[in-house]
């Protein structure tokens, strides 16, 4: 890997970690037409993109940084006056929304941690599932899209929204499905509305990637640094930058247009896919 082959992965990981269109896909299939791509440790382009994946973390925790700190002041609040032993009637809105990241972070940390092995190696490279992932979801986010009631704000959010979005967020494990892609998805069949069902999608993202770029890191094996260690940091903050973009320009495109727009992008990246595969110019 060069330096600029680590800038266009930054940049790649930095705007489908946020639009729903798999950053997954596209970092395999990137990795996969540089040559970067290691057949016989697939794991170590698992690890690349856990660690990268810690720029768009940093992305949302400065965008959402005034959410964040009152998600984590409000509970100490209520804690501190007792009322979060009145019931969630009464807890500070920042309180309950939270609970609900919490809530929805448990299932892809119980189904995360059960199916790790599966998930690092060969599944995130297979373009079979990839280009099934992508044209399944966006069939169903079409679906989501046509059903939507868009009745619901965020402050409006449930504690089983919190759950179904978290299952949502747990299906992404599926390389192809797009983080932001199934969350917002399961957040419009819940009822909220495109902003709202963004934004959660965003804050429920944090937990769930400073664990997996932890973990990743704590146990890296040596080969991920046949990258470069300079690649691998240049990677991350490129992708910390236009990840940062790319939140601001999702929340505004989503508070006058449809999602629709992503769904044609990865039924048509599905089906060329389909194609070249069908016709060996790429295999599995």
């Amino acid at each position: 890997m060069n330096i600029l082959y680590a800038a266009l992965l930054g940049i790649i990981q930095g705007l489908t970690e946020f639009l729903p269109i798999s950053s997954t896909a596209h970092l395999t299939l990137a990795g996969e037409a540089l040559h970067l791509v290691d057949k016989a440790h697939p794991e170590l382009w698992t690890e690349f993109i856990a660690v990268i994946q810690l720029g768009t973390l940093v992305a949302v925790i400065v965008y959402f940084w005034r959410d964040i700190i009152s998600m984590i002041i409000a509970p100490i609040r209520d804690l501190a006056s007792g009322a979060l032993f009145r019931g969630m009637s009464v807890w500070n809105p920042q309180t309950r929304l939270a609970f609900y990241v919490v809530i929805g972070t448990l299932p892809v940390a119980v189904i995360g941690l059960s199916l790790r092995h599966v998930i690092e190696g060969t599944l995130t490279k297979s373009i079979p599932v990839i280009a099934g992932s992508l044209i399944g979801l966006a069939l169903l986010l079409w679906l989501a899209e046509r059903v939507a009631r868009h009745a619901r704000e965020i402050e409006q959010i449930t504690w089983l929204d919190g759950l179904v979005i978290g299952f949502a967020q747990a299906c992404a494990l599926i390389p192809g499905s797009s983080r932001s892609g199934t969350t917002i998805t399961a957040g419009l069949f819940m009822g909220l509305s495109r902003e709202a069902a963004a934004r959660f999608s965003f804050l429920l993202s944090v937990p769930a990637v400073l664990a997996s770029g932890l973990l990743e890191l704590s146990e890296v094996h040596r080969g991920v640094f046949t990258f470069g260690m300079e690649n691998l940091v240049f990677a991350t903050i490129i992708a910390g930058v236009t990840g940062y973009a790319a939140i601001a320009w999702l929340l505004r495109y989503l508070m006058k247009n449809t999602t629709m727009i992503f769904v044609w992008y990865r039924i048509a990246l599905g089906l060329l896919l389909v194609a070249l595969l069908a016709s060996g110019v790429i295999t599995g």
